[in-house]
């Protein structure tokens, strides 16, 4: 199907495209590399009646470090250049965002689409959406009034539904602190498929790090899960079986995997019933634990 008809506007600056859209209203939408909004146009599951293109802004393009270890990622960066940074721009503690986008559609949807579009479109099986919830990640809007910080819990609020007001970007992502013991993993019918299942973990050790699987005491861990809910959630009923320390080993990770299962209550539809997803959820967590482990 062809799109609804619309107006497009081309943005030449950050203030510019927060007038425009304050401007136009609730009938305006920006894009960027339109991976989602365009698709969503197409089927008519979406008619702006404006666009404003903020694609050629070059400030909202970048990888940088903070001196406390944050990781801020501009919301025009494309998954391609964290899929290609090395450890130099993004450090070692935030390798699992790279090994994440092979997650991320095909490669020309990775070269055009963006990190913050990717979030803004607030799809719950997201990579990114997934990744902002597990690291606790700080969102900052900009609009007419400002600049605005919002924790990544408290961003999404239901399907393709976020935080932001009609008149503000999406400018900035900042991960707050590493996870050297990190990953995501995901389940589609196809390769480049959205995900009916995604599942992402980090691992918190003692003083004995590096003693390998079975042997390295844990001091906790986050669980994080994507197609399950409206949202990306936490578990906090998993993440309780690694606060309670002990081997990163098998059994240990079967039964976080058993307590994420047991947790949610997923929908059921066309890709899978609910107790379908759920066996999907006790899979992939136990994936993700033993490629965090490893790591």
């Amino acid at each position: 199907m062809k799109p609804a008809p619309f107006t497009y506007h081309r943005a030449r600056d950050t203030e510019g495209a927060v007038r425009l859209l304050a401007e136009l209203g609730d009938d305006a939408k920006p894009i960027a590399g339109g991976q989602s909004l365009v698709a969503m146009m197409g089927f008519r599951l979406a008619r702006p009646r404006h666009l404003v293109d903020i694609a050629r802004l070059p400030d909202l393009d970048y990888l940088r470090r903070d001196a406390d270890g944050a990781l801020r990622i501009g919301a025009l960066t494309t998954h391609h250049t964290v899929e290609t940074a090395g450890d130099g721009a993004l450090g070692a503690g935030y390798a699992v965002l790279r090994d994440a986008m092979r997650w991320v559609g095909h490669l020309p949807i990775r070269t055009r689409g963006t990190v913050g579009g990717s979030i803004a479109h607030a799809d719950a099986t997201a990579e990114w959406c997934l990744l902002a919830v597990l690291f606790d990640a700080e969102l900052t809007a900009y609009g007419p009034h400002g600049e605005r910080r919002i924790p990544a819990a408290e961003f999404f609020h239901g399907f393709y539904t976020n935080a932001l007001e009609p008149d503000e970007l999406l400018v900035d992502v900042r991960f707050p602190a590493p996870a050297r013991h990190a990953a995501l993993t995901e389940f589609a019918e196809r390769h480049g498929d959205f995900a009916i299942v995604s599942a992402a973990v980090t691992l918190d050790f003692g003083p004995e790090e590096g003693a390998g699987p079975g042997t390295t005491p844990l001091r906790g861990g986050r669980v994080a899960l994507g197609g399950v809910a409206p949202t990306p959630v936490r578990v906090p009923e998993a993440e309780e079986v690694l606060a309670a320390g002990g081997r990163a080993d098998a059994a240990l990770f079967a039964e976080c995997a058993a307590r994420a299962a047991a947790a949610v209550d997923p929908p059921g539809d066309a890709n899978g019933s609910s107790q379908y997803r759920r066996s999907l959820v006790r899979t992939l967590v136990e994936q993700a634990l033993e490629e965090a482990v490893n790591r």
